[in-house]
């Protein structure tokens, strides 16, 4: 009911019909209209799903994470993407401001059904405050440095859309606003699409009408499996058929990360201290100027996380309108623009990290502990690993340097938890044992750090996972066995050596 709730005030003739159109980087104080109405909704849904975790009642929902709640769309997880937009800034009639407005869409609307027709027009509307999140101050350009990045769109049952954007200055003379190229799918690969958009951009520079024979053989085309290419025959007025290749990365969970971003804009120490808030699910806000900085940051901190998911808000990119969320009591993970600053330096209790390169203070604010949260002995070995990592890399090359490195760090910490799930008979679900899980802890220096973790809900939620299924697979369950068995080689080889001194 609540998400019903929420979903009107979006989709509500309060905000405008064009998202964006009303949308400014000056703020009315003493009125904040329909988003006063969405924070509070939003922290009311939060709340909705934190629960008491004494109590392990499996059947309760999992928490949705909101980037921005749209109604749910068809199932087209096989397919490429769902439709490709074209988003224009056209000069509203007698003012100075610009709105966006879809100007081209791959597939039209009007070849949908009736009822999916209308979920996507209201989703169409959330899109456009992505596409152009900095609102309608936008003055004609002769310059403008082509930037790609991403968003997030959560349903209202719970799943994710993905949202590619690239922005340029289109082709023409004179002074001219940008436009943006989106990508809506549920696939995560933001490679792949960034190479889709390099077509995309070169077709558009030809014709528009070059963009559709390309995105139809796209849109057939087989999604590939993880490690697995996809060959798009294209045709190209006086250079004939091309034939496109997108390969799917082999690490799936990793194929819409690149931490290149990540440690060029933060030292390694720095990392580590977002990495410790994020871990103990803190409310953290990220700043820069650019829109690509802010999406491929956020994302790589996510993924630090693995095999833990972040259970709460995360957007990538808070548009102007939106920008009130950073009020909300609960964790979150947010990206603003630079130019905010002024609307969240007064928030408390959080971490706002300055990403803008040779930025005086990378912490503007800071709760104090985030150095001393992770176990020292860890710190130090996260580091050394980290160092491993060469200047030239590629970009697969540093993914594997990096999630290693961490996820080292979970394996050491809670990677005894197979230990102290109770197995039942009857098909009925394990139950964990908290207690003797935390003082199997070793070493004790980390006890403390564990004690904190195993209240977040990432853990919560996913010890549950591991209380449903008996048998646990994957590449997480591969790394604890590899840790367990050296471990007893390592107590062996003493125990062969004080034989030996004896």
């Amino acid at each position: 009911m609540l998400l019903s709730i929420l979903l009107s005030v979006l989709h509500s003739p309060a905000l405008p019909s064009s998202a964006g159109a009303k949308m400014s980087n000056e703020r009315d104080a003493g009125d904040h209209g329909p988003m006063k109405l969405f924070t509070t909704m939003f922290s009311s849904l939060q709340e909705k799903f934190h629960r008491d975790r004494s109590d392990r009642d499996s059947t309760l929902p999992r928490p949705i994470a909101p980037a921005l709640v749209v109604t749910s769309a068809q199932n087209q997880s096989h397919l490429f993407f769902e439709y490709l937009v074209v988003v224009s800034l056209r000069k509203k009639r007698g003012e100075g401001t610009y709105e966006p407005q879809i100007t081209y869409q791959f597939p039209k609307l009007a070849n949908m059904r009736r009822s999916q027709r209308e979920e996507e027009e209201k989703s169409l509307k959330a899109i456009l405050l992505f596409c152009f999140p900095e609102g309608v101050n936008w003055a004609p350009l002769t310059e403008y440095a082509s930037e790609t990045f991403s968003f997030v769109l959560t349903e209202v049952d719970g799943s994710r859309r993905n949202g590619y954007c690239r922005r340029l200055l289109p082709s023409g003379k004179g002074a001219r606003p940008p436009e943006a190229y989106c990508i809506i799918s549920q696939v995560a690969c933001f490679g792949l699409f960034s190479k889709i958009f390099d077509e995309v951009e070169k077709r558009r520079q030809i014709s528009m009408a070059m963009i559709y024979p390309f995105m139809q053989s796209l849109r057939e085309a087989p999604f590939p499996a993880p490690g697995n290419t996809v060959k798009i025959k294209s045709f190209i007025p006086e250079s004939g058929t091309e034939v496109i290749s997108l390969t799917r990365p082999l690490d799936s969970w990793l194929e819409h990360v690149d931490f290149r971003t990540l440690f060029r804009c933060l030292t390694d120490e720095e990392v580590l201290r977002v990495f410790a808030s994020t871990v103990l699910e803190r409310r953290i806000i990220f700043m820069a100027d650019e829109l690509s900085t802010l999406s491929q940051v956020l994302h790589a901190v996510a993924a630090l996380l693995y095999p833990f998911t972040w259970q709460h808000t995360f957007i990538s990119i808070v548009p102007s309108v939106l920008i009130d969320v950073v009020m909300a009591p609960t964790p979150y993970l947010l990206g603003v623009q630079k130019n905010k600053l002024d609307d969240v330096i007064d928030q408390s209790d959080m971490l706002i990290v300055d990403l803008t390169e040779g930025a005086e203070n990378t912490f503007i604010t800071c709760i104090g502990d985030e150095s001393t949260i992770l176990p020292e002995k860890l710190q130090e070995e996260l580091l050394q690993a980290l160092c491993c990592r060469k200047d030239n890399s590629t970009s697969e090359e540093l993914n594997k340097v990096v999630s290693e490195a961490f996820l080292s760090f979970f394996v050491k910490t809670v990677g005894h938890f197979p230990s102290h799930v109770k197995r039942r008979s009857g098909g009925q679900p394990g139950v964990f044992q908290i207690n003797s899980f935390c003082k199997a802890s070793e070493p004790k220096a980390s006890r403390q750090f564990v004690k904190r973790f195993i209240q977040t809900q990432m853990f919560d939620l996913f010890i549950q996972e591991v209380e449903r299924q008996p048998t646990q697979e994957g590449f997480f369950h591969q790394k604890i066995a590899e840790y367990q068995q050296s471990k007893k080689k390592e107590k062996a080889k003493r125990g062969w050596v004080r034989g030996l001194v004896v």
